[in-house]
């Protein structure tokens, strides 16, 4: 269905442009509906996984996805930067609906199991009828199902807080990343360009070692690892000023993500029943979701009212930090990027301290 929804509002904005009629408004509105089915299309494959790969196989299969995804962040602007001198935006919505074709072919040739949830829908059925729940009280049950079944385990609600702090202090780096790199070369595209680039070169590469690796037999600890090896790369980023520094620890920095994220899908499939892993992803996501709008809502105004000001030549802060950001555009940012990147070490240090992950292993 997401594969379908994303073709209509494709051939939408191709008809509008077509029609020298497409406005601003209409890209707003086609993100929205595209991204909300993207999100179902996600939990949907999140919960499909466990059902296809063996248990001891999880992490494999995630880096494998994550070799994908860096994959087409190299591969897509790069063909796209071919295709719109030559054939224009009517060229690159016909790529995008051949693709959708492709997806599309290949997942009704696929023979995906579905979990049997008549069992888990009877307990919860007759557990809420002794209870003397009605029927609108069993709906809220059922749709406070994913958050109830985290929260009541100590280990997995540990599991998703760590997960929000990670996500909200990576957000808010990730928020600066390019204003920071664009004001310390006084506006360098092309410099920006290729520490992105570097970025899907160095997920991609972490992916395939995974992939061929099979990852940590503690799914645990190799969250945690990947969490602190991303601490201290981007604290290296965030230090640096030039070129020489950053695309090496670009290249650091996202070799350790396909590793992260790939053992915290396995570590979640491997304690949720794939008859639950539906409504307990959807809870998840809703936690993370909120830290990423928390932090994009966070970052400007600290980084623009604040620190950028206390970083300028005789600002507050230049003479404590000055020595290692310096001073001028771009060295409150960057130090807010590195006090992000602090933060996300010290997380993956602090996981290997809390009792309730000795469960998870």
């Amino acid at each position: 269905y997401e594969d379908a929804i994303a073709a209509i509002t494709t051939i939408s904005i191709g008809l509008l442009y077509l029609t020298d009629a497409l406005q601003l408004w209409h890209l707003y509105v086609s993100v929205v509906v595209a991204g909300g089915f993207g999100q179902v299309q996600t939990l949907a494959y999140q919960a499909s996984v466990s059902t296809i790969v063996p248990k001891q196989q999880y992490t494999r299969a995630g880096s494998m996805a994550a070799a994908g995804h860096y994959g087409a962040s190299i591969v897509g602007p790069a063909i796209a930067s071919l295709i719109y001198p030559i054939a224009g935006l009517t060229g690159i919505v016909a790529l995008d609906l051949l693709t959708f074709a492709v997806a599309l072919s290949t997942l009704f040739a696929a023979d995906i199991p579905q979990p049997d949830r008549s069992q888990e829908l009877s307990q919860n059925n007759s557990q809420d009828k002794s209870q003397g729940q009605s029927q609108s009280e069993q709906f809220i049950s059922q749709l406070t199902f994913g958050f109830r079944h985290v929260w009541q385990r100590p280990s997995l609600r540990s599991l998703l807080l760590i997960t929000v702090l990670f996500t909200f202090a990576h957000d808010v780096g990730g928020t600066l990343y390019s204003p920071m790199i664009l004001a310390r070369t006084g506006g360098n595209a092309q410099a920006l360009a290729s520490v992105s680039a570097m970025a899907g070169i160095g997920g991609v590469v972490g992916a395939i070692v995974v992939s061929s690796w099979g990852g940590p037999k503690n799914p645990v600890h190799g969250m945690l690892i990947g969490y602190m090896g991303a601490g201290i790369s981007k604290m290296g980023f965030g230090i640096g000023r030039s070129l020489s520094v950053w695309l090496p620890a670009q290249v650091c920095s996202s070799l350790n993500f396909p590793l992260l994220s790939s053992a915290r899908s396995a570590i979640w499939m491997a304690q949720i029943s794939s008859e639950s892993q539906g409504r307990v992803f959807a809870a998840n996501s809703l936690f993370v979701q909120g830290a990423k709008v928390l932090s994009l809502l966070v970052a400007g105004p600290l980084a623009a009212h604040w620190l950028e000001p206390a970083m300028m030549p005789q600002g507050a802060l230049v003479t404590v930090f000055g020595t290692y950001f310096g001073s001028g555009p771009g060295s409150g940012l960057a130090l807010l990027y590195t006090l992000c990147a602090l933060i996300m070490l010290l997380i993956g240090i602090g996981g290997f301290f809390l009792p309730s992950f000795k469960h998870l292993e």
